[in-house]
């Protein structure tokens, strides 16, 4: 697709933003060879995945420039379909990463068989994640129609990130991710052992074995692969396509993208460590939890939150302070381009409130999910649309007197 190609928006006013969440056609510059019915079977198809299966990203994705929206967008649905097939977890890790193989040959070119993904599909208990399987042909068929540019981009975002997940897959082989029972095999008590706690709903089944990351370095560089690259590759497809004379230090630029989408990771493992421990799989470093005279097996139990919390808030400052050099980098953005401008500062904006939240709560608790609120979600937005105009308003939408802390920093 040429740059051309593309009407410019960026001078849309935050009024025009707000009429404009209205439903869209994301993919509606999207160009593609043959009939004008292929073409439009195509586009429906991207966009009905993108609905089914983006969430709170589709808002991202809404008010970005039409410039920009498919290449992002069809990039976003690649990495949901390798994220699908490598959490299938009722399926051997085998089957896992050679299904990610032959998904990322197809995608980088490198093959033309077609994949066969119905039976995965079948497996899936959600079916915007049984849509993306059925519907890869679509997406991958999308992807040859991109200008060379953009096509190499988004290769080597998906590279880096189905290295992460095939490294993931790897290094948790051996947990219990799958209680036996889930898949029609009564567990014996060899397999797992049993919690009961006297304000639990139900019985679960935990894991014997919870493999850790080993050091800090792997987790910095698990969050890079996952998340942090996408901060390059949205730098560069934005900065090709929207202002490539705007006079910015792209070294810096890349650098805050790249801890922009780390602290959006790193927001998420701590949200998740409850559910993660139980699948056998726990993202803090071992050698943090040893000199904190912890195991990951410890944080089963949520009576020994006190014992984590300094290591827990450790991580919470480090992903404030990764956030913190995403608000930098949204401010780096020419405030003309308004558009991209508010789709960067709604992850750094609704993290941050995450963080807040994950402050004060149980964060041990596998009964209490901690998460904002969609009125919160709301009114992040309209006040971020509202302050967009003027500079003292939008700046003081983000703020931080935690100090700058950098990975592999000892704790206070």
């Amino acid at each position: 697709m040429k740059l051309e190609e593309f009407p410019g928006d960026s001078s849309s006013s935050p009024a025009d933003i707000c009429v404009g969440l209205c439903p869209t056609n994301l993919f509606r510059n999207f160009q593609t060879t043959g009939s004008d019915y292929a073409v439009a079977t195509m586009t429906d198809a991207l966009n009905e995945l993108l609905r089914a299966t983006s969430r709170s990203f589709y808002l991202t994705l809404r008010v970005l420039p039409a410039r920009v929206r498919p290449q992002i967008g069809l990039a976003y649905l690649l990495a949901r379909t390798t994220d699908t097939i490598a959490d299938t977890e009722i399926l051997p890790v085998n089957d896992r990463l050679d299904a990610l193989q032959k998904l990322r040959e197809r995608i980088l070119g490198q093959s033309s068989a077609p994949l066969h993904f119905d039976g995965l599909a079948q497996k899936q208990n959600l079916s915007a994640e049984k849509l993306l399987l059925e519907k890869v042909e679509n997406s991958l068929a999308a992807l040859q129609n991109f200008h060379a540019t953009d096509q190499k981009l988004i290769h080597e975002v998906l590279t880096t990130i189905t290295s992460g997940q095939e490294l993931d897959l790897k290094r948790f082989a051996g947990s219990a991710a799958v209680p036996a029972a889930s898949v029609g095999v009564p567990p014996t008590e060899k397999d797992v052992e049993v919690e009961t706690t006297s304000t639990a709903r139900e019985t679960r089944a935990l894991p014997k074995k919870i493999i850790a990351l080993q050091t800090e370095a792997e987790l910095d560089d698990y969050t890079y692969r996952v998340a942090g690259c996408v901060g390059g590759f949205w730098t560069k497809i934005c900065r090709a396509h929207l202002f490539p004379n705007a006079k910015i230090d792209d070294v810096q630029f890349i650098t805050d993208g790249i801890r922009f989408g780390k602290g959006l990771q790193l927001v998420n493992i701590l949200r998740d460590l409850p559910k993660d421990l139980r699948n056998g799989r726990c993202y803090l470093p071992l050698e943090r939890l040893t000199k904190a005279g912890l195991k990951p097996e410890d944080l089963l139990k949520p009576e020994n939150e006190p014992r984590l919390r300094p290591l827990y808030n450790h991580y919470l400052d480090l992903a404030e302070s990764h956030l913190a050099a995403g608000w930098n980098y949204a401010n780096l953005i020419p405030r003309g381009q308004f558009r991209v401008r508010l789709a960067c500062a709604w992850p750094v904006l609704i993290g941050a409130k995450t963080l807040s939240r994950l402050r004060e709560g149980d964060v041990l608790n596998p009964q209490r999910r901690i998460k904002i609120t969609r009125g919160e979600v709301r009114g992040i937005l309209l006040r971020s649309i509202a302050s967009c105009p003027f500079p003292g308003a939008w700046r003081k939408l983000f703020s931080t007197d935690r100090k700058a802390v950098a990975p592999g920093a000892d704790l206070a």
